[in-house]
């Protein structure tokens, strides 16, 4: 009798420790469907970044270059970039990071895929070496300011906006009428010196003298071949490629273990939003307002 319980016992015991590392295991991996969390192998890897379509804000591309620059597992990280670019201050603010996280000793290898445009390829300035395919796009080096009016429209309409302003150029980018002769220089001032600002990051970081650089930042794209032998890029290759890459930067090898995020699941209506402006050549902003960018239209 008494050994029978004993074996009852020691089976509910072994059950509950089953149970417990079942409970475990399901809760790490709920963690790791969460964009905030990733498993980490013993030994150093090479971490994966994407920066995917139009650049609006930072924080999050932000917040896992902090990860991994402060992770010491990680020595390199591959920036895998596929955007047209976006606003200037977010592609600032990411390149800036980008910048800090070398500083701090960290290789950054970006990877241009289809696309590394304007703020794409602003903050691809800023890596260690950057790899892009024969047929990837890059370059588009300006900046952009634009807005709709509807002045003719809401003349026909019947409708009217009446402004009471503090100052002369306190609604510029108003869309109910064209903008004035004044307005128009001060946005280009604005524009002219954002502009200055990134042809001064490709000359300082790709080491291209500043005259050569104005000779292309005209909006021109190029291919990877082109821009390969504008100095815009270090060498052809995809993915594969650039992690080899990093690994060999980082003493790791040329086939080491990498790790990434997995991305949250998106909403449908954002997947479909996201493919009808591709489809219609269309920029879909958070922002409604007129805003400096550094985008390939």
């Amino acid at each position: 009798m008494a050994k029978a319980r004993n074996i009852l016992v020691g089976l509910v015991i072994s059950g509950v420790v089953v149970l417990f590392f079942i409970l475990v295991g399901v809760s790490l991996w709920g963690l790791s469907r969460q964009s905030d969390f990733t498993f980490m192998s013993v030994g150093d890897k090479v971490a994966i970044i994407e920066i995917n379509g139009i650049i609006e804000s930072s924080e999050d591309i932000v917040r896992q270059l902090r990860k991994y620059g402060d992770d010491n597992s990680v020595p390199v990280v591959v920036l895998r970039i596929n955007s047209p670019g976006g606003a200037v201050a977010p592609s600032q603010e990411i390149y800036s990071q980008v910048l800090k996280v070398r500083e701090e000793g960290t290789y950054i290898v970006v990877s241009i895929s289809s696309l590394a445009a304007s703020g794409g390829y602003y903050i691809a300035c800023a890596g260690d070496s950057i790899v892009a395919n024969p047929g990837s796009l890059t370059g588009s080096i300006g900046v952009i300011f634009s807005f709709m009016t509807f002045e003719e429209l809401m003349n026909k309409v019947g409708v009217q906006l009446e402004v009471v302003k503090s100052g002369e150029l306190k609604d510029v980018g108003n869309y109910s009428r064209e903008m004035t002769q004044r307005e128009r220089e001060m946005i280009q001032a604005a524009i002219d010196d954002t502009y200055n600002q990134f042809v001064m990051v490709v000359s300082e970081n790709r080491n291209i003298d500043i005259d050569q650089v104005e000779e292309i930042a005209d909006g021109s794209i190029f291919t990877g071949n082109q821009a390969l032998e504008l100095g815009l890029v270090d060498k052809l290759g995809g993915l594969e490629e650039a992690i080899a890459l990093a690994g060999e930067m980082a003493g790791l090898g040329s086939d080491p273990r990498t790790i990434k995020e997995i991305p949250r699941k998106r909403r449908f209506i954002d997947y479909l939003v996201e493919k009808l402006a591709i489809l219609f050549n269309l920029n879909v902003s958070e922002q409604v307002w007129p805003r400096l960018e550094y985008i390939y239209n």
